[in-house]
């Protein structure tokens, strides 16, 4: 029988837990999840609380996840294989689909070798911990506006560090200067950073890794996809071969899950035998990395191009009409579009009532995601949004700012 008594104390024994929720909240900072359902006939819609709704913030920036090619192709693995691999990458958990990808990513790179891993985050995580540790004397360089799993790489790791100011190359290369030609050093940055939506000098970077001694680590994720040629990102798109290691994502533009790193062999080969979270993991099903490799056929060909060129339409569309509402933007030269709404209760309400009173769901980003006073709504228009959709959502936008000011 199964006991239904309460531990001794344990009234007591989330008390520090829930006062720490108590002052999330108190401070307007306590998150909230909007459930929606997307659905496959109707890109860019979702079903949420029985009714449709028009989704503003995803990062299926060109709608990958519903493309018909992309779903028969999971569909068809799913019949075939299953709907897991049930084992970590050396047991059992090793397709040919993972060993098929990871070839292409690294050629797509042009990188000797790429890793996949079951996200982009644990990509980022476990692949600066287990070489930054190997090597301890190495110096991380890292942006101080790097997303959270390349902070949390670079300060698991217990390397020493310097966060330069973001995108600063003269405070860059001062701080490389100062040290020992010889030390080991890693720059650590970002192509396209989501919240502002600007793009890294990264030609600039690697001439300072060169002439410093430094090798580089680039996280392409939000490029992934939507930039370059082939959607192989930002280094693609100015014909940049240098970074030493590329990340990228396929939970974003790529619409699946998944992340990967590509980079040399030896370092990948050691992180692909040293990582735990590579090794120690059941690893992404056959199915999903299917439906990835049908999705890149698709963005590295003729149709890929057509989408990234509507996307980059439809972003600078919505960028004319929201300047022509009055309405405050970054003005980012990437798909990305944040429109700034400061103060994290106002932010919040706008949120609410354009989801409740307009059908319209755009994520509030507040603190510690942007600074205090930096609140906004990073919108994105996928290829597929139409002009008088673009307008419609710039109205209502327009009157629930104008009726919340404050």
């Amino acid at each position: 029988m199964i006991s239904t008594l309460a531990p001794p104390h344990a009234a007591d024994a989330y008390a520090g837990l829930r006062t720490g929720l108590d002052q999330l909240k108190a401070e307007g900072l306590y998150r909230d999840f909007v459930a929606c359902s997307y659905l496959a006939e109707d890109r860019g819609h979702a079903l949420h609380q029985g009714r449709r709704i028009q989704v503003w913030c995803t990062n299926d920036y060109l709608g990958m996840s519903q493309h018909p090619d992309v779903m028969q192709a999971q569909i068809a693995s799913v019949l075939r294989h299953g709907t897991g691999n049930g084992g970590s990458r050396n047991i059992a958990g090793t397709s040919e689909a993972h060993v098929e990808l990871e070839a292409l990513l690294a050629l797509w790179h042009g990188k000797e070798r790429a890793l996949v891993f079951t996200s982009g985050y644990v990509a980022n995580v476990e692949t600066l911990t287990t070489l930054l540790r190997a090597e301890p004397e190495t110096m991380v360089f890292s942006d101080a506006l790097n997303h959270r799993s390349l902070i949390e790489g670079v300060r698991t790791s217990g390397n020493a560090k310097y966060i330069f100011p973001h995108n600063d190359l003269t405070d860059l290369e001062l701080a490389l200067a100062a040290q020992p030609l010889d030390r080991p050093k890693l720059i650590v940055f970002e192509s396209v950073y989501s919240m502002d939506g600007d793009i890294a000098p990264i030609r600039e970077i690697c001439d300072l890794a060169e002439r410093y001694n430094a090798q580089t680590y680039l996280d392409e994720t939000h490029a992934i996809g939507v930039s370059g040629p082939t959607g192989a990102g930002i280094c693609e798109a100015i014909g940049e071969t240098r970074a030493t290691f590329v990340q990228g994502v396929f939970g974003k533009a790529v619409g699946s899950t998944g992340g990967y790193v590509a980079g040399p062999d030896v370092p990948l080969d050691y992180v692909r035998s040293h990582a735990p979270g590579f090794i120690f993991t059941t690893t992404i099903p056959r199915a999903s990395l299917d439906a990835v490799l049908a999705s890149l056929s698709v963005i590295r060909g003729p149709e890929g191009v057509a989408m990234r060129a509507e996307l980059a339409a439809n972003a600078d569309l919505m960028r004319r009409r929201l300047t022509e509402a009055g309405i405050t933007h970054v003005p980012a030269p990437t798909h990305l579009v944040p429109v700034l709404v400061p103060g994290g209760e106002r932010v919040k309400r706008i949120s609410r009532r354009l989801l409740e009173e307009f059908s319209v769901y755009v994520q509030p980003i507040n603190f510690p995601s942007v600074p205090k006073g930096g609140e906004r709504f990073r919108v994105t228009v996928a290829p597929f949004r139409t002009e008088e959709q673009i307008d419609r959502f710039v109205e209502a936008l327009a009157q629930c700012l104008a009726d919340d000011p404050s």
